[in-house]
Order: C-alpha cells, then sequence, then structure tokens
C-alpha cells in the first residue's frame, strides 16, 4: 500500500521559518529533566528572551524550548502560535514589510 503524505501545516511552517532567527543555545540535560536543565541554564547564563534552547536528552532525543517574556515554553507550540509572542512578531514584520514592497512592484 501508498503511504499518504503528511500535510504540512503552513502555520507552523511559518512558525519555524520566524525562529530560524531567534538565537539557539545546545545543552545536555545530564541528571536533571530536560526542562529542569534548560531553566538553570537560562539563570545561570542570563539568557534574555526570545531564544531557543535546544536540550539533549540522549544520544537521539533532542528536547526544543522557547524562552520568552512570558516564560518557557515547547519550540513547537510556539511554532504553531507565534502570533502569541510579542518578540516574534518584531522578527515577522520584515517579512511581512517584504512582501508589500514585492506587490507594489508588480503593480
Amino acid at each position: 500500500m501508498a503511504r499518504r503524505r503528511k500535510r504540512k501545516s503552513r502555520r507552523r511552517q511559518e512558525g519555524r521559518k520566524i525562529l530560524e532567527h531567534v538565537p539557539q543555545y545546545n545543552l545536555e540535560s545530564g541528571e536533571d529533566k530536560p526542562v529542569t536543565a534548560a531553566r538553570k541554564y537560562i539563570q545561570s547564563a542570563g539568557i534574555i528572551p526570545p531564544a531557543l534552547l535546544l536540550v539533549k536528552r540522549n544520544e537521539h532525543t533532542t528536547d526544543r524550548y522557547f524562552w520568552a517574556e512570558k516564560g518557557l515554553f515547547g519550540a513547537q507550540y510556539v511554532e504553531e502560535n507565534h502570533f502569541l509572542f510579542p518578540s516574534l512578531r518584531v522578527l515577522d514584520a520584515p517579512a511581512e514589510a517584504e512582501k508589500a514592497v514585492v506587490a507594489a512592484q508588480s503593480r
């Protein structure tokens, strides 16, 4: 039987593109749970939002978290709901401005 292709959410793809422009930090969880390791790293390094934290749980699994003004969120949630985060709107604005310029030039 042929496998069906999984439908890709445009909203999530757009959120992923926006998150590419956010600073990323890689760390290992060690003995702590991944979210605890991320919180400790944020505290010790004094990271200011917005930031993306990639926490390596083991050799196969990496958890992704987004550090925002409102707190720590799972990166997948942020990709799907990027419009809820004011710090990401600033990053999204240049892309919208480029679309407006291209549309104006094509007239």
